[in-house]
């Protein structure tokens, strides 16, 4: 049965653009067949506690023996692991918040990173290689070679780091650029370009969706 893990980050749970284009690549793999299964994790209206304990950063055979874990805190940290492992899809939105990831999403890559559990350190472990991850980020302004805030977006880089080179997942990213053309009044001549965007998004998810599952 073809499972989809999807994560939602966005604070807005109204009008999110992450929340709408994820949703939309939920909705194409599973009507692909019955079989697409999803499991929907909303790190929002459901919030990780930030890690107890540095001694979560290693596995549990790399800790010192004055690093010691919560029970409840290792069983959290196994589950999110176990969820992403059998996944045989992943899709994040991750919305631009003051030019990174929301707060929200950066504790579940703490949970998920464990240097000799999922990342390679005394061994070749890395359970999550080549494992497809598609990664919709949401952006109020543009961010692309040659505006003035290109080199700023410091979100998509931190993913493609320890999503893709770290993880070693296969990492697909869709922008979504000038969300806030509808809000700022002084954006407001760049709407056209902001649904220019989001259309080409909405078509990407769509097409990921189909070919992935």
């Amino acid at each position: 049965m073809p499972q989809l893990l999807h994560l939602d980050s966005s604070a807005d749970l109204n009008n999110s653009v992450s929340r709408a284009v994820t949703a939309h690549f939920s909705d194409v793999w599973h009507e692909q067949s019955p079989d697409h299964s999803v499991i929907h994790r909303d790190l929002h209206r459901d919030p990780l506690p930030h890690l107890p304990t540095s001694a979560m950063h290693w596995a549990p055979h790399l800790r010192t023996p004055d690093e010691v874990v919560a029970p409840d805190a290792e069983a959290l940290q196994k589950t999110l692991i176990d969820e992403v492992v059998s996944a045989d899809v992943v899709v994040i939105g991750a919305p631009m918040y003051n030019w990174s990831v929301p707060s929200t999403l950066k504790a579940w890559i703490d949970y998920v990173h464990v240097p000799g559990v999922t990342v390679p350190f005394d061994g070749p472990t890395r359970p999550l290689e080549g494992k497809p991850v598609v990664v919709v980020s949401s952006r109020g302004n543009e961010y692309g070679a040659g505006t003035p805030d290109f080199g700023t977006d410091h979100a998509v880089p931190l993913l493609q780091q320890v999503l893709g080179t770290a993880l070693g997942m296969d990492l697909f990213v869709v922008l979504v650029d000038l969300t806030l053309s509808t809000r700022v009044p002084g954006m407001a001549p760049l709407v056209p370009r902001s649904r220019d965007s989001l259309d080409a998004a909405w078509v990407a998810v769509a097409d990921l969706a189909a070919r992935l599952g």
